[in-house]
């Protein structure tokens, strides 16, 4: 049995003087975002969803996709994983409501949050956060 080979110790890398810093994107991503779920927070409270367990999903989404909006401008990585899956999940309802409804606004906005998602999912945006 041989031992593996030993390699010697990194250096500590240097702080990297971008981290904590907003790119524009983000900032556009985060006031986007927050204006759709102000939207669907007045249409849950007005019953556009029914009154059924839907009107209370809704609301529960769009109050988790606020708060992760709200760590993505502190810039934190909980914030950026919540707002992450926030794009990801309207971006795939948005395609099945188009399979469903055939309405063409639908595609468009279901793009939007697909390139939002791979907007945020860079390495250049991560290697930002907190």
């Amino acid at each position: 049995m041989s031992d593996p080979p030993q390699t010697a110790p990194s250096a500590p890398q240097p702080p990297n003087p971008e981290r904590g810093r907003m790119l524009p994107g983000i900032a556009g991503i985060a006031m986007f975002l927050l204006l759709l779920t102000l939207l669907n927070v007045f249409a849950a409270l007005r019953n556009a969803f029914g009154t059924t367990a839907v009107k209370y999903g809704v609301l529960t989404l769009c109050t988790m996709l606020v708060a992760g909006i709200f760590g993505l401008l502190k810039m934190r990585t909980w914030g950026h994983a919540i707002v992450l899956a926030g794009c990801l999940l309207l971006s795939s309802s948005y395609f099945y409501l188009f399979s469903r409804v055939h309405g063409p606004f639908l595609l468009v906005q279901g793009a939007f949050m697909l390139v939002f998602f791979l907007y945020l999912v860079r390495p250049e945006v991560r290697n930002r956060l907190l």
